[in-house]
């Protein structure tokens, strides 16, 4: 089972470059960052923590954690695809991926911040259909020399788009999510599940869909599906349960603060870490 982390970086986190850096240093695999486009104003938005009112672009910061390192991978955890244009999102993944040499992982989720999508234009009972539409829609534009497709929120026909990612046919989309229809999206338009820890009966609720997630794979004549876990805790038993369970890669979320602060967070995370493998 490998470890990551994801951040959500801002002027005041740790700089992306230097942080990828010291991850893959440690040996680490992965890097993601989290993404909000602003925040609506308002008590809510006064009473949010700074990291959600300050995010950097998360496929600018990818491309600064890319440029200085050689294998991490790096990407979004999560991007809230529809909130995006479809077009200019699959430019963008493609060039972080061709810049990368191919190492981007393109987390994917709805959003729970309605105030936030409907700045975008986005009706929030629709944002799981749209979402979805976005997706295939950027799958099409990645895979195909002249790609077209046809859905409620994204048409469009004879599109000519390169670069085209240096994965082929495209970044592995961690469909992100915990809900009752979470893995049947894994299944139709992903290609990895990215769940989060939320609590311990969350926890073990997850845990428990990995073997229905690997039935329903098979069933559909498809190898077996990644599974990314965010927001572990640093306990080598939690580590030990998710290696047993089948888990792809695990992930602690970094604090949104200075170097000082990540290495001794970081420091907790690789101390359980070395628990769990017995050293």
């Amino acid at each position: 089972m490998e470890t990551g982390a994801s951040v959500f970086a801002t002027p005041a986190t740790m700089p992306p470059g230097p942080l990828a850096r010291l991850l893959e240093e440690h040996g680490h695999t992965a890097l993601y960052f989290a993404e909000h486009t602003h925040a609506v104003a308002g008590r809510q938005a006064e009473r949010m923590p700074h990291k959600f009112r300050e995010t950097l672009d998360p496929f600018v910061a990818a491309t600064a954690a890319a440029c200085a390192t050689r294998s991490l991978r790096v990407g979004s955890a999560i991007c809230l695809v529809a909130q995006h244009d479809p077009l200019v999102l699959a430019k963008t993944v493609a060039s972080v991926d061709h810049l990368s040499g191919g190492r981007v992982d393109f987390g994917v989720g709805a959003g729970w911040a309605v105030d936030e999508m409907r700045h975008h234009g986005v009706d929030p009972d629709r944002r799981f259909a749209r979402m979805r539409e976005h997706v295939e829609a950027m799958r099409a534009i990645w895979s195909q020399r002249e790609a077209s497709y046809a859905g409620k929120s994204v048409a469009f026909e004879g599109v000519w788009s390169w670069p085209k990612p240096a994965q082929w046919p495209h970044p592995p989309v961690m469909i992100g999510g915990m809900g009752p229809r979470v893995l049947e999206r894994v299944l139709v338009y992903g290609d990895a599940w990215l769940p989060d820890f939320a609590n311990e009966e969350t926890f073990t609720h997850t845990l428990g869909r990995i073997p229905e997630l690997r039935k329903r794979a098979e069933d559909a004549g498809r190898g077996p599906v990644p599974v990314v876990l965010a927001g572990v805790p640093h306990d080598p038993r939690v580590l030990e349960r998710c290696e047993q369970a089948g888990v792809t890669r695990v992930l602690t979320l970094l604090p949104a603060a200075g170097r000082s602060v990540v290495e001794r967070y970081l420091e907790r995370y690789e101390l359980a870490i070395a628990a769990w493998r017995g050293e």
